[in-house]
C-alpha cells in the first residue's frame, strides 16, 4: 500500500515537472516570437523612416528651387511657381501628418520645423514677388455721419487722433489675403479671396478678423489684443509671438510659439503643438457661418474628429505631469456669441 502511494507520489512529481517544462518552454517560445515581432516593427520603422526622409528632403528640394525662380521671373511665372510650390508644400504637410506614428520625436521635431521654415519662405516670396495693393480704410464714425456736405470735402488734419469710438473697416486688401501693420480695425475677407491660398497676418493690434472660406495655410504673427477667426484650414496654422488674442480656427494641425494669455478656440484633425508659449488656454471650435460645412469639404478635414484638447508641450518633457503652459478653457467660460460688436 505504502509503496503505491509513493509511486502515485512520483507519478505526480513528474507530471507537475513535466506541467512546469511545457510552461517554461511555451514562454521561451513567446519570448522568441515577441522579440521577433518587436525587431521586424523596428525594421518596418526604420525602413519607413528612410522613406520618409528621402521623399521629405526631395520635395523639399523641389520647392525650395520653385522659389527661388521666382526672381526676376515675370508674374505669371511667378505665380504658377507659387501655386505649384503651394501644392508641394501642402503634399509635405500631408507626408509628415501621415507619419508622425513611426517617426522618432526628434525626426518629428526637425521635419515639423524645417516645414514651418518652408511656409514661411513661401509665404514671404509670395509677398515679395506679387506686391499688396495698398489698403484703403474708411473710418464710421457716428460723428462723421453728422458732417455736412458742405464739410465732407474737406481733408482732415493728419495729426488729429481718430475719435476713439470708431470702428475702421478695410475696404479693400491684398489679393493674396494678407493683412499687416493694423490697428483698431475690422477687417473680412471671403471665400473667393482666400480659398486654396497662404495667408498671412502680421503685426496686428486690436483688431478684428473673419476670414470666410478655406485657406491652405494661416500664419499669424506678432498679434496683440485681436479676434481673429477663419473658416477650416485645409493644412497648417502657424502661431508666433501672440498675446491677449482669441483665435478660432479647422485646421490639419497647429504649431504655436512666443504665445502667451491667448485662447484658441480649435477643431484639429491631428495634433496641437506649442513651444515657448505660457497662459495659452483650448476649447471646441465653435464659429460658425453659413457656408461652413461646404468650407469644410473644400478643405478636405474630418469635421468628426477633432483633437482639440490633445496638445503637445515642447517645452515640457515630465511623464505623467501635465504641463502648466496651457488649460482647457472651462465650459461656463466659453465663448458662443461671435458678433463682432461684443
Amino acid at each position: 500500500m505504502e509503496a503505491t502511494v509513493e509511486v502515485e507520489e512520483q507519478l505526480a512529481g513528474a507530471a507537475k515537472l513535466q506541467e512546469r517544462l511545457q510552461k517554461r518552454h511555451q514562454a521561451r517560445i513567446e519570448d522568441v516570437e515577441r522579440r521577433k515581432e518587436a525587431k521586424e516593427s523596428q525594421t518596418v520603422a526604420e525602413e519607413n523612416s528612410e522613406y520618409f526622409t528621402g521623399a521629405f528632403n526631395r520635395e523639399r528640394a523641389a520647392v525650395e528651387e520653385l522659389l527661388s525662380g521666382c526672381s526676376g521671373a515675370d508674374r505669371a511665372a511667378v505665380t504658377q511657381r507659387l501655386e505649384e510650390a503651394t501644392a508641394k508644400t501642402a503634399q509635405l504637410q500631408k507626408l509628415l501628418n501621415d507619419s508622425v506614428f513611426f517617426l522618432t520625436q526628434y525626426d518629428l521635431r526637425q521635419a515639423q520645423a524645417a516645414l514651418q521654415k518652408l511656409q514661411t519662405s513661401l509665404a514671404e516670396t509670395r509677398e515679395e514677388a506679387l506686391p499688396k495693393k495698398k489698403f484703403a480704410f474708411r473710418a464710421r464714425t457716428k460723428a462723421a455721419d453728422k458732417v455736412s456736405s458742405g464739410s465732407d470735402t474737406s481733408t482732415p488734419d493728419a495729426g488729429t487722433p481718430a475719435d476713439a469710438g470708431s470702428t475702421k473697416v478695410v475696404d479693400e486688401a491684398s489679393e493674396q489675403g494678407d493683412f499687416s501693420n493694423l490697428s483698431d480695425v475690422f477687417v473680412t475677407k471671403t471665400a473667393e479671396e482666400i480659398q486654396k491660398r497662404d495667408v498671412l497676418l502680421t503685426h496686428l493690434t486690436n483688431c478684428k478678423v473673419r476670414l470666410f472660406g478655406s485657406p491652405s495655410t494661416l500664419h499669424l504673427k506678432h498679434i496683440d489684443n485681436c479676434e481673429i477667426l477663419c473658416g477650416p484650414v485645409s493644412s497648417s496654422v502657424f502661431v508666433d509671438h501672440c498675446r491677449n488674442s482669441t483665435l478660432a480656427f479647422p485646421c490639419q494641425q497647429l504649431r504655436t510659439h512666443n504665445t502667451t494669455d491667448t485662447q484658441v478656440y480649435l477643431h484639429v484633425t491631428s495634433r496641437a503643438i506649442i513651444e515657448d508659449c505660457c497662459g495659452v488656454s483650448f476649447a471646441p471650435f465653435s464659429w460658425s457661418y453659413p457656408n461652413l460645412k461646404e468650407d469644410f469639404s473644400v478643405s478636405g478635414l474630418d469635421q468628426d474628429r477633432n483633437n482639440w484638447n490633445q496638445v503637445d508641450d515642447f517645452n515640457w518633457l515630465a511623464t505623467g505631469t501635465p504641463s502648466p503652459n496651457w488649460t482647457v478653457i472651462p465650459e461656463a467660460d466659453r465663448r458662443t456669441n461671435w458678433d463682432p460688436e461684443n
